[in-house]
């Protein structure tokens, strides 16, 4: 997908949020050495319920260091937040859900 076509479903997901009421942010994560501060930067942004970490980041075999790194942030600087797994940009609201 490119990133234009992605970007419109991540916002329409973000609208789907706030339809039902929820508080909810994104951050995009580039997968080079700038990824953990972009992570620490977006947490640091407020006291999060739940993180969802999206399958772009999760699902291609050669992240899997980065995908250990990301979900090791979040448990470090948002140690209250449950960590939830989408399963495509378009459904990140039913996985926060399950954890909300």
């Amino acid at each position: 997908m490119d990133g234009d076509a992605m970007r419109e479903v991540l916002d329409a997901e973000l609208g789907r949020f706030g339809e039902r009421g929820v508080n909810a942010a994104m951050a995009l994560i580039p997968p080079d050495e700038s990824a953990e501060a972009v992570v620490v930067a977006a947490l640091a942004e407020g006291t999060w319920d739940v993180v969802v970490i999206g399958g772009g980041i999760r699902k291609p075999e050669a992240l899997l260091t980065f995908f250990e790194r990301v979900v090791n942030l979040v448990r470090l600087h948002a140690p209250a937040a449950a960590i939830a797994f989408n399963s495509s940009g378009g459904d990140s609201v039913e996985a926060a859900g399950r954890w909300l």
